[in-house]
């Protein structure tokens, strides 16, 4: 279920679920916990029923709302990780881009490449630092949807590459795509973009090739 939550700058947090669990991957900016609960809301879903908050990497629009729901939670959610991304989050150290700390979260588990999180079916971690250190992306293995963060942009309903501006590593975030042709892949979403359907392994080899030949 992907989400555009902040009029014109357009944001896809994700939301899967099952019999037992509600999981949200990435909470959008500071300040919207309001929109995330009428979202949650309009699934017929309630802020009560969240269950897990799965973060991609560490920038700002990916955890502002991040300390205001787990104060709404209290300790009934957990907070899931890459465990790059872990000292980002507790504030340990301060978040790259913004060089501020980020407000300290407990992060209940610390993933790791190819982890498979036994939730809303099944979902196996791939991480794809470039755009980030941290970076990771989510299989959704029953639907085979790819939950990119911003390992990828896309438009239109045409799968992209990443942001240049955003991308602090353009090497490894070119390796990380190179490994996603690994996956059988039906669906993206891209948290920038919406989702995409059609020519994803075409795209993502073109994606791959255009850096083999810059």
């Amino acid at each position: 279920m992907k989400w555009n939550i902040i009029g014109e700058y357009i944001l896809y947090p994700t939301l899967l679920w099952d019999e037992q669990n509600v999981l949200l991957v990435h909470t959008g900016i500071p300040g919207q916990l309001t929109q995330i609960r009428k979202l949650l809301e309009k699934e017929n879903l309630t802020l009560d029923k969240l269950t897990h908050i799965i973060i991609t990497h560490q920038d700002g629009d990916h955890i502002g709302s991040l300390p205001e729901l787990l104060e709404a939670k209290g300790n009934e959610v957990m907070l899931l990780a890459h465990e790059e991304a872990v000292p980002y989050l507790t504030g340990t150290i301060p978040l790259i881009k913004s060089k501020a700390f980020a407000p300290s979260v407990r992060v209940h588990t610390a993933l790791k490449d190819r982890d498979i999180l036994p939730l809303a079916g099944g979902i196996q971690v791939i991480f794809t630092p470039g755009h980030t250190p941290d970076h990771m992306s989510l299989y959704h293995i029953p639907s085979q949807t790819l939950i990119a963060g911003d390992a990828l942009n896309s438009k239109d309903g045409c799968l992209l590459s990443f942001n240049d501006e955003q991308t602090l590593d353009h090497t490894i975030a070119f390796k990380s795509i190179d490994k996603l042709l690994e996956l059988d892949i039906e669906k993206v979403i891209t948290y920038h973009g919406n989702e995409v359907t059609n020519q994803i392994k075409e795209s993502l080899q073109n994606i791959v090739n255009m850096k083999s030949v810059s």
